[in-house]
């Protein structure tokens, strides 16, 4: 009889996470590791990265951290020749960088061009590059793989709050997502994204140690509460593994019913 927890094992494959070292990549890296990945964790900290990679090893699996700039077309092609070198593979390029919606806030009719480019690339120049040095290396290993971005509920509700560049970015997260599925399909790649709504994570304890703006957070959720990295296990394991060797283009909302009620 077929055992179809399986279909979510990841022995002998190899993951890249991109912004490995922040609070949803480091997760997603343990569950990864956790189901037989060897990790690859890319990030600016070293610190950060190797904490990551240390976790991950801790649990049982082979990991890697590699101190790299996501916005840097030079480093993204490093950290994948360097996730190569050390495992001969990569079959798994997840997107974790992203973020800073909160730090430019700005009115539409007047957002600054500096703070659009900072939060564009944050939030989607740091996906694109990586991307494209990972998937030249799937296509040359002629085993297929699978693409993860993390996107945001951002990318299809708009908010009366200034958040135009996060908005525009983690829309064309969305769009680029079901682009990226239709190019590289032919190569046995798929391209999925999960959007979550506000995640607890060590970035955002400050905020959430104001009453108030949690209460608002919750008030607006029908499972009133606030998401948290383990949440996103579940998705993240589907679409990095055989489970979703038919699943692609594909954006899942993972916000506790937010958006069933906008």
């Amino acid at each position: 009889m077929t055992d179809h927890r399986d279909l979510f094992r990841l022995d002998d494959r190899v993951a890249l996470i991109v912004g490995g070292g922040g609070g949803i990549g480091s997760a997603m890296a343990e569950a990864l590791g956790g189901v037989g990945a060897s990790v690859s964790i890319a990030g600016r900290s070293a610190e950060r990265a190797e904490a990551a990679a240390a976790r991950v090893r801790e649990a049982g699996a082979q990991s890697l951290a590699v101190v790299a700039d996501a916005n840097n077309p030079v480093d993204c092609e490093r950290m994948v020749a360097e996730t190569v070198d050390r495992f001969g593979r990569l079959d798994i390029i997840l997107n974790a960088v992203g973020g800073g919606a909160g730090t430019a806030l700005h009115a539409a009719e007047q957002y600054p061009t500096g703070e659009w480019d900072r939060i564009v690339d944050l939030n989607l120049t740091s996906t694109v590059l990586p991307t494209q040095a990972a998937v030249k290396a799937m296509i040359a290993g002629k085993r297929g793989g699978r693409v993860l971005n993390v996107s945001s509920v951002r990318g299809q509700l708009g908010i009366d709050a200034g958040y135009s560049a996060y908005v525009a970015a983690k829309g064309a997260i969305n769009a680029l997502t079901r682009q990226w599925a239709t190019e590289w399909a032919k190569y046995g790649i798929t391209v999925n994204a999960i959007s979550p709504t506000f995640v607890d994570t060590p970035q955002v304890a400050t905020l959430l140690q104001d009453a108030e703006f949690k209460a608002k957070i919750v008030s607006r959720i029908p499972l009133r509460r606030i998401g948290t990295t383990a949440d996103l296990v579940g998705a993240v394991l589907l679409f990095c593994s055989d489970a979703s060797s038919f699943i692609t283009g594909q954006i899942l909302t993972i916000d506790g019913g937010l958006t069933a009620t906008q």
